[in-house]
């Protein structure tokens, strides 16, 4: 009997969802965990689908010398800087790329940007 080949899942698109917190964790569920996972370790349930191995959030300073850049992870949340790994096959990291590059110019989402950060360091690996 001859094995079924195995699809690849594919990801459903939708509009992104303004939320009301500007809390790290709460934009980080909204945004980030559906690729990232709800622990950062990259297995969220879109990650099957995408090109690439999506990184491990929890390990960004270790990988960077033992220093979490937060102003290297604000640029590339944003888009600013280039993403090297780049898991959906283009440069809008995330995929959410041009929703966090729409709110640099709105107080509200700076704060939501600077606390995201914030909490992508307190879920750094020691």
């Amino acid at each position: 009997m001859p094995l079924l080949a195995q699809t690849k899942p594919q990801i459903e698109r939708a509009d992104a969802k303004s939320i009301l917190s500007v809390e790290g964790a709460d934009t980080y569920a909204s945004y980030c965990a559906v690729c990232h996972g709800t622990d950062a370790k990259g297995a969220g349930p879109a990650a099957p689908a995408l090109k690439a191995t999506v990184p491990d959030l929890t390990t960004l300073g270790r990988r960077h010398s033992g220093k979490f850049d937060g102003v290297a992870v604000l640029r590339s949340i944003t888009g600013e800087d280039k993403v090297v790994n780049l898991a959906h096959g283009t440069s809008d990291m995330p995929i959410w790329g041009p929703v966090f590059r729409a709110m640099r110019g709105d107080q509200v989402a700076a704060i939501r940007l600077k606390n995201l950060v914030a909490y992508l360091e307190s879920v750094q690996q020691k």
